[in-house]
């Protein structure tokens, strides 16, 4: 598919991580989220947003957060120097939380929710 754009695009990067709790602690963990990877990346300069989509599968409960920066450098302010590994938490284990170790990082040309259609 191809798409002509017309007028200004901004590009922006894209980090977005997934991981799986047991189903019973979905609630907690998504409230833990909400302090720590949503309200940690908000509060970073250059950070045009956070996304978090929860799917239910069966025993787990699917968590994913979609983060927009202004720049590579700004998302590496959060992220660390290997920006394509996993930030993790001191209290993940709490909520028995199942990490991707890879986060996927891609460059997108708008600010959008992309969990909504």
């Amino acid at each position: 598919m191809f798409i002509q754009l017309k007028g200004k695009v901004e590009i922006m990067i894209s980090r977005t991580w997934h991981g799986i709790v047991p189903i019973q602690n979905r609630n907690e963990f998504e409230k833990y989220e909400y302090e720590t990877g949503v309200k940690d990346t908000m509060a970073l300069n250059g950070n045009r947003g956070a996304y978090l989509k929860i799917v239910e599968q069966g025993k787990y409960a699917h968590f994913f957060l979609c983060t927009k920066w202004d720049s590579m450098q700004s998302m590496m302010a959060y992220a660390g120097n290997q920006p394509s590994v996993a930030v993790t938490y001191p209290e993940d284990d709490k909520y028995g939380l199942i990490s991707d170790p890879v986060v996927v990082i891609q460059e997108v040309m708008d600010g959008c929710n992309p969990f909504e259609n």
